[in-house]
């Protein structure tokens, strides 16, 4: 085993990249990044990368073939490594205990096993899935089960990576947090890892804790990061109904430096791999402890999101004479948010079903996420086109539903979409990026979110 080589078992959008900055900063690691799914590895080894992140393939290519390897043999990476770092998926859990709300862990315990069962020498483990508070713990006991006298030193490092700009966190990340055990092993294991972000990362962004406060930490992070959005698009409808403009509330109450303006633009709602699984996770733990009252707390944020989206939805319907059965909605952007590829959790699929549900016709326009889409909606009832093309999904819709932020959208030639739709032209955005002046008087009737429409019915 080379003291020097570190394994990454999950080659999805926190191992890939997280591995290519590791390997990019410090090239006397060898770093491999193995997963059982064969297309998935085929993808990074190639010109295609399996996901969509800016900057990512130029640092891939700057490592790959020299100290940056991707493979499918599992099992050959954990007998070389010294150091593993697991990132493999923690969906909630659809059946028994905790449906709907708790982490399902059988990914990573299936990890641990094979990483106990192919292990010839001691190695650290490192957490990089998010996971339930208290899990380190039972992960170790795994890991320190085997047969062979091994000693697993067990760390949490969660990513705190914003798709969109996962390259850009990486190389200047706001902090590096890593827990231990409370140990000497541990306090040792702390100390290798702290030594490999140290080759880029300042000493002082690099925060060490014990492990418990390792994982709650990102639990919580990420549910303030999501009640900050529920909470300005629950103004977002008081917005709608009094007269005031979203914008200019949010504006003026994120110039107070108590509360700062960081994720208080209102939208279509909340998407994404982690805030919702998250707070979810909070609130099992929480009535897991007969904290009832800090769960239904906790629980309101992801209520409030689902409201959000049905509420866009439902918007829709309304202001369309009530119907929109047999109507063309041109739905730009499917993506959970501009920048990436990623639709999990995405609103544009909860939106697009209920759509669905009262008899239109979508026509689905994104740059990147048009595949995910498909698979998406792949069981959904009713008409759908995927278009390649922004003025295709116009060509004769009534309106057009805007649910992602993609800057390209605010540079369209809207007078000759406007030429190309059924009139009425009906436009809704749901991310107020678009000059909803300049629309009104090209004729659509807009109708932004928080604002006041601007309509000629």
């Amino acid at each position: 085993m080379d003291k020097k080589s570190i394994l990454c078992i999950g080659a999805g959008y926190v191992g890939g990249p997280t591995m290519a900055m590791i390997a990019a900063q410090c090239p006397e690691y060898k770093v491999t990044v193995a997963d059982i799914n064969a297309e998935r590895i085929a993808g990074w080894n190639s010109d295609t990368l399996p996901i969509y992140e800016p900057g990512l393939k130029e640092l891939v290519e700057k490592s790959r073939g020299r100290n940056l390897f991707f493979t499918t043999d599992v099992e050959k990476g954990i007998r070389e490594a010294r150091i593993i770092f697991v990132s493999v998926n923690t969906p909630t859990k659809t059946f028994g205990s905790g449906a709907g709300k708790a982490a399902d862990l059988q990914f990573w315990e299936k990890s641990a096993r094979l990483i106990a069962e192919q292990a010839g020498e001691d190695k650290i483990v490192v957490e990089k899935s998010t996971l339930p508070v208290r899990a380190a713990e039972a992960i170790h006991r795994i890991l320190q089960s085997n047969t062979k006298g091994l000693n697993f030193a067990v760390l949490s490092n969660p990513e705190f990576l914003a798709e969109g700009t996962a390259v850009a966190d990486l190389e200047n990340p706001d902090r590096v947090l890593i827990g231990s055990m409370v140990t000497p092993e541990g306090h040792n294991a702390l100390e290798e890892l702290v030594e490999i972000y140290a080759h880029w990362v300042p000493r002082e962004k690099i925060l060490t804790t014990n492990v418990w406060s390792s994982e709650m930490s990102k639990l919580v992070s990420n549910a303030m990061l999501a009640q900050r959005i529920s909470s300005i698009n629950s103004i977002s409808a008081l917005c709608e109904k009094t007269g005031a403009d979203i914008s200019e509330v949010s504006h003026a109450v994120g110039m107070d430096s108590r509360v700062g303006s960081k994720f208080l633009r209102a939208g279509v709602g909340f998407g994404g791999s982690c805030f919702k699984k998250d707070i979810l996770n909070l609130v099992y733990l929480c009535e897991c402890c007969n904290l009832h009252e800090v769960a239904a707390y906790w629980e309101q944020v992801v209520l409030m999101n689902e409201y959000q989206k049905r509420r866009f939805a439902e918007r829709i319907v309304k202001n369309m004479f009530n119907t929109i059965s047999g109507k063309r909605i041109a739905v730009f952007g499917f993506a959970f948010k501009a920048d990436t590829g990623d639709t999990r959790e995405s609103p544009a699929i909860h939106i697009s079903e209920l759509l669905l549900g009262e008899c239109a016709t979508l026509a689905i326009y994104d740059p990147k996420a048009l595949a995910n889409a498909k698979a998406d909606l792949a069981g959904a009832k009713g008409t759908i086109e995927y278009c390649s093309d922004p003025y295709e999904a116009a060509k004769d819709a009534h309106a057009i539903a805007l649910l992602t932020d993609w800057k390209e959208f605010a540079g369209y030639d809207y007078r000759k979409i406007f030429s190309l739709m059924e009139k009425p032209a009906f436009l809704f955005d749901g991310r107020n990026i678009l000059n909803h002046k300049e629309l009104f008087e090209i004729g659509f009737n807009v109708y932004p979110l928080g604002k006041q429409e601007l309509t000629h019915l």
